[in-house]
């Protein structure tokens, strides 16, 4: 999209664009090396698994046939002069835009002329030459416009260029052309690494800000919910407040670390988040977030100040917040002062709610107590796992279980997290059932996923279909459930499409108890402290009676009969909106 916005800039040539899916190779690859007034630009992007895109693929493997097979002329397309950028990320380590260094090594094998550089633009703006993706081919084309305004001035400059480039690197050196590139992204991150470097860069910082981050230090971020909002009003708490307690009103949303190792189809940040499997930038003093992270918090609560229809009380208590969502993006177990940060919470009487992606096992084996431990599990095989969150760990689902069994030994209240998709993690009821067994969660949050905007020709490939119907959460939930004899459904919260199920060890005297005493939790975590781990505690050991509204078949359906529902004039709830 971006070469078709800005290939116009160039004067005086003509402009033909196409799709690689609706042309046939052999004979656009033919035309093109027979017209010397042409030049070939290719923007090739890797996918999953080091794959071209779909509406790439026939083209892709048509080349790479034509390339190793011994009966075609390897002068085939000696009159063809391209240029290749690639779209790719270096998290994905040796699958790095390796579908536009085949492209490039496929063409030069067929005596194609390269008129520029192989350049590998890197989603990965830390370790990008110019700082971002957009950057990188913004480098790419200024390059080509100056190549093109050079030939303008005398007609044997491009020959003279096409002769430079091919004397650089003949064909036997293929292999080498690519490694001069990553040498390249390597001095240049050589000369970086003197001072430590930032995940947050410039471009990042923009685009996160105009999604509406507080952005803190150079790898935190904190964004007010808008269950909060809805709270504030008396409208309306999240499922948390539903399931746990929670005040919605007084919780803080925020992440350590904004930086995943997964790339998940239903992401809501769209991928904009940074992505890799270790820790690899500067890292600021758990203090510090903390600290800055609170002052965003209620510099944003105090916006609300006077706004009609937001209750004094509820405000003043927004001033003080007593629970920490960790999971506002990204991977915060990651972190490598996470302990530090949640006894810092903790200290300040905020209880903390922490979700990981499951591919650090290590990570949660070695994590301090938190007040709710949360492990996402979206799907229930390696090939669907592989599908939905997309990985970057070569062995996530090695990862995926023995995160799971570390979650088993926590003590703590654990919860599994299980994002529906209609069409992609429906199916397989009694894989589901197996990985509960594995990991003998505490609870099993069941929602449906959110729609995030896009379609499915974007990063997340998700549309409004793929959004499941209340009825049918509650369907899939009921099958899981007849499936866990240790388990029953124990809660509703039917705005957010979501369904609790609980261990049959919180029913107790005839009543559910999913609630959290918070204080309570606080006095056994002091103790926890003070004496280094020796005084630990369970997770019934701070439980509190869940109301009759927020239990399963109530008909408030998990709504609190104290807030206030909302409606717009078509009558539809959309208490938190």
């Amino acid at each position: 999209q971006a070469l078709c916005e800005q290939l116009p800039e160039i004067p005086a040539i003509k402009i033909n664009i196409f799709e690689m899916a609706k042309v046939e190779a052999e004979e656009v690859l033919l035309r093109d090396a027979n017209a010397p007034d042409i030049i070939s630009l290719i923007v090739m992007p890797t996918v999953d698994g080091g794959k071209s895109p779909d509406s790439g693929s026939w083209f892709c493997k048509w080349l790479h046939e034509a390339a190793t097979d011994f009966r075609i002329d390897k002068e085939l397309y000696k009159g063809l002069h391209y240029a290749v950028f690639g779209l790719g990320n270096s998290a994905y380590g040796e699958n790095f835009n390796i579908v536009a260094k085949k492209f490039d090594s496929d063409l030069k094998k067929l005596g194609a002329k390269r008129i520029l550089p192989l350049t590998l633009g890197n989603e990965d703006a830390s370790n990008s030459i110019s700082g971002s993706l957009e950057a990188d081919f913004k480098s790419w084309f200024q390059e080509l416009k100056e190549l093109i305004k050079q030939s303008e001035i005398s007609s044997s400059w491009l020959t003279q260029k096409v002769s430079n480039e091919d004397s650089s690197d003949g064909e036997e050196n293929d292999k080498d052309d690519v490694v001069d590139v990553e040498d390249l992204v390597r001095t240049t991150n050589k000369k970086e690494s003197l001072k430590e470097k930032e995940m947050i860069t410039p471009s990042l910082r923009q685009t996160l800000t105009k999604q509406g981050y507080k952005l803190v230090g150079t790898h935190s971020g904190v964004k007010l919910c808008r269950w909060t909002k809805s709270m504030l009003r008396g409208r309306g708490g999240c499922y948390k407040h539903t399931f746990y307690g929670i005040q919605s009103h007084r919780c803080m949303e925020t992440t350590p670390s904004l930086a995943c190792a997964n790339k998940c189809v239903f992401c809501w940040r769209h991928h904009s988040n940074p992505v890799g499997t270790e820790w690899k930038w500067k890292t600021d003093k758990a203090e510090d977030i903390v600290n800055d992270a609170l002052r965003n918090h209620y510099n944003m609560i105090k916006e609300f100040k006077g706004v009609p229809g937001v209750l004094f009380p509820r405000f003043e208590e927004g001033l003080i917040a007593k629970h920490c969502a960790l999971s506002l993006v990204g991977e915060p177990i990651m972190y490598p002062e996470i302990n530090r940060l949640i006894r810092l919470l903790h200290e300040r009487q905020i209880s903390t709610f922490l979700v990981t992606n499951a591919q650090f096992p290590e990570a949660i084996a070695n994590l301090d107590p938190v007040t709710q431990l949360y492990v996402s599990v979206d799907a229930s095989t390696e090939e669907s796992l592989k599908k939905i969150d997309r990985p970057l760990f070569k062995d996530f689902w090695k990862r995926f279980l023995d995160s799971l069994k570390e979650l088993s030994k926590k003590g703590q209240r654990t919860v599994y997290r299980l994002t529906l998709v209609k069409a992609w993690n429906f199916d397989e009821m009694q894989n589901y059932a197996n990985l509960v067994n594995l990991g003998n969660p505490d609870f099993i949050e069941v929602k449906g996923v959110t729609y995030c905007g896009g379609d499915n020709t974007g990063p997340n490939k998700l549309t409004m279909a793929n959004v499941p119907w209340h009825e049918e959460v509650v369907s899939f939930v009921q099958q899981l459930t007849s499936l866990l004899p240790n388990y029953e459904i124990a809660s509703e919260h039917e705005h957010s499409n979501c369904l609790l199920i609980a261990h049959k060890k919180f029913y107790i005297g005839g009543q559910w108890h999913t609630w959290i005493d918070y204080d309570r939790f606080h006095v056994l975590m002091q103790s926890y402290c003070k004496t280094e781990g020796d005084q630990n505690f369970t997770t019934l050991d701070y439980t509190s009676p869940t109301p009759s509204w927020a239990v399963f078949g109530a008909k408030e359906r998990g709504f609190d009969p104290i807030e206030k529902r909302w409606f717009r004039k078509s009558k539809k709830d959309i208490s938190g909106c």
